[in-house]
């Protein structure tokens, strides 16, 4: 309630402040002073002084102001819809509703010329595409429910089919009168420079709906993305669940269309949300970041646009979302590369040590006369003993040794000896008596064969940690202690230095 109250009141806070600044600027006409391009060569890049930068960034112009305020709520709306499109496995679902727009936006513009109204009614043409992008997804869910197509075939089937059929009606306006300046290639390409005030509150009212939708289903749309099975089983409705979300997707395709065009939406859609989640596991947050990370990319592309007008706004917002996508694909804090490496490397590491502790506290066992007696007993270790046991190199044993003497579990190692201290030792103790207690509980659950059990256990025994330990201790009441009590894959008990 705290999370919709803060953007409900950023809602309020756009429609009191920033709504009156768009309606009361005067446009100005910067027509005056345009000369021809010419080629290519005669078209160095004008970079922005800083009275420039300035202008953009306090949004002074009304026209930058227009663009940037209306980039930056369909970039927010984007993402958030596109986080549950990414749980729902539905990436796709985007490219197809935008490419199933096309057909709407050519019949409506056939139909108003028909009937002897101006074909170029941004309306009419809007509603087209929303009607066409309700019939695209429509058709993807019958079928899917009919047939025994998979999702991924039928949102091909459907995106191919109408994408053609809106080329092919494309095709026939240009070769009407009204057809030639009827410029609907702007719904393919984008043109956001040329949104006007109609336009923002056209993206504004899409916003706050499906920021509004999204907070009042929450629960029920999380539950439909992770586990759709069972929120069937327990009777919610999945398929009408399922429409209402599609439904948002299509009302934001056909909202971006005049920002970015029908061909990049669906990376306004799918790209902020992929980029969130490198950044957190939970639902919420992901939502959050990735309505912020799509706000702040078209933001930062309609303003990079604006100080550099001959670059297109609708691509340089998506390659802003890229830019964005990559940080957080590299410094994600939950699943980035560099964080992944990271554990990784310090996992590899603490499975060395484990191994070499191991079969050093092993072959210290292999020492003991008289194991039912006697109890282990910490000093010299021979590396050569080490090498054999664990199929080691000498180099790789060597770098294995160095790095427990970094970590402060050697004591000291020369003339192919080591010598573990005291907290490398009980270390050592510990983790032998631990992966025997899974070889153990392997053998009388699982139904291992103790020849096999070993290398099993290995896979596994790095990841336990104590809570786990006590299980195991518990479920195994015939093995109390395993300091006393034989242990299989070795001849000798650990009869000391455990804990």
């Amino acid at each position: 309630m705290r999370r919709a109250a803060l953007h409900l009141a950023l809602g309020l806070w756009i429609l009191l402040f920033v709504v009156p600044s768009l309606r009361g600027a005067v446009i100005h006409d910067h027509t005056e002073g345009i000369r021809p391009l010419g080629s290519l060569a005669n078209r160095p890049i004008d970079w922005p002084s800083r009275a420039d930068l300035l202008r953009v960034a306090l949004l002074q112009d009304y026209n930058t102001r227009l663009v940037v305020v209306s980039a930056s709520l369909l970039g927010t709306a984007c993402g958030l819809i596109g986080g549950f499109l990414l749980l729902r496995k539905r990436s796709l679902m985007g490219d197809t509703l935008s490419h199933a727009t096309l057909p709407g936006i050519c019949l409506a513009f056939m139909g108003m010329v028909a009937f002897g109204h101006s074909g170029k009614s941004m309306p009419g043409l809007l509603l087209g595409a929303l009607l066409s992008g309700i019939l695209g997804f429509a058709t993807v869910l019958a079928i899917r429910k009919v047939t025994r197509v998979k999702d991924d075939a039928a949102m091909g089937i459907v995106l191919s089919v109408f994408f053609g059929l809106g080329v092919a009606l494309l095709g026939l306006i240009q070769k009407m009168p009204e057809g030639s300046a009827a410029g609907l290639e702007a719904f393919i390409y984008g043109k956001t420079a040329s949104m006007v005030f109609e336009d923002f509150l056209v993206v504004s009212s899409v916003t706050v709906a499906a920021l509004l939708v999204c907070v009042a289903l929450f629960k029920e749309f999380r539950l439909v993305c992770f586990d759709e099975g069972f929120a069937s089983s327990q009777g919610w409705p999945v398929v009408v669940l399922d429409t209402i979300m599609l439904g948002l997707v299509t009302i934001v395709t056909v909202a971006g269309l005049q920002a970015v065009g029908l061909i990049l939406v669906i990376a306004f859609l799918i790209t902020p949300a992929a980029a969130a989640r490198f950044w957190t596991h939970r639902l919420g947050h992901l939502l959050a970041l990735g309505a912020l990370i799509g706000g702040l990319s078209g933001w930062m592309g309609a303003a990079i646009s604006a100080l550099l007008p001959r670059l297109p706004a609708g691509a340089i917002i998506v390659l802003v979302a890229a830019i964005l996508f990559l940080v957080s694909m590299f410094f994600g804090s939950a699943r980035g590369v560099l964080v992944r490496w990271f554990r990784q490397s310090r996992l590899k590491r603490k499975i060395g040590r484990q191994h070499l502790l191991r079969a050093a506290y092993e072959w210290l066992e292999s020492r003991v006369e008289n194991p039912d007696r006697e109890r282990v007993i910490n000093g010299p270790i021979k590396m050569a003993a080490l090498v054999s046991s664990r199929s080691w190199s000498v180099p790789e044993l060597n770098r294995e040794i160095r790095r427990a003497y970094d970590d402060a579990f050697v004591q000291s190692f020369s003339d192919g000896e080591l010598c573990l201290n005291e907290a490398g030792f009980l270390a050592a103790a510990r983790v032998t008596r631990n992966h025997r207690l899974w070889e153990l509980y392997l053998i009388e659950n699982a139904d291992i064969a103790p020849n096999h059990v070993d290398r099993d256990a290995d896979a596994v025994e790095h990841v336990l940690g104590e809570p786990l330990v006590n299980e195991l201790e518990k479920l195994l009441p015939a093995y109390r202690d395993a300091r006393r009590s034989p242990m299989p894959g070795s001849p000798h008990p650990i009869s000391g230095g455990a804990e």
